[in-house]
């Protein structure tokens, strides 16, 4: 039970029970679903982009905990974000994600932007840390972050 209470430290609590951006933008330029099938959370992320900036980001979903937290805290990270910034903070979360659960990188290290890298790092390390013991729930927590990469390599609506 101690390494459950774990999982969902402080942090991750406040993110489940006050999700940030917890709302479908109306006027949203991007909006795609994702669906982590080992588990059964659909995650719906929609975005409002101006001149290639994140302007708004809002999330919907039926999922677990971890799933909700990492995407309250992904669209506080993106919002006002470049494209590619964001996409350079997708990359850097899921790369440590892939560590932790043993799987391959993404990208090489020396492609992800370091600034993007250094404020995600600052502010993730509770989703990090919660799956640290949970390889199986890594897939919880990358789902909000794929779907995200997704919106920004779709074309508008």
């Amino acid at each position: 039970m101690a390494k459950l209470n774990k999982l969902y430290d402080d942090v991750i609590m406040d993110h489940i029970k006050n999700a940030r951006n917890y709302r479908q933008i109306a006027n949203a330029d991007r909006r795609v679903e994702g669906f982590n099938p080992l588990c059964g959370d659909t995650l719906t992320v929609y975005l409002r982009l101006h001149d290639s900036r994140i302007e708004d980001a809002g999330f919907q979903c039926s999922c677990c905990g971890i799933s909700m937290a990492s995407a309250s805290i992904m669209t506080e990270h993106v919002k006002g974000k470049s494209r590619d910034e964001a996409l350079g903070s997708i990359a850097m979360l899921l790369n440590a994600l892939a560590r932790l659960s043993g799987a391959d990188q993404i990208g090489e290290p020396d492609q992800i932007d370091a600034e993007a890298g250094s404020s995600l790092l600052a502010s993730h390390l509770a989703v990090l840390n919660a799956v640290r013991d949970f390889p199986s729930r890594v897939e919880c927590a990358a789902l909000a972050w794929t779907t995200l990469a997704s919106a920004l390599n779709d074309s508008p609506q």
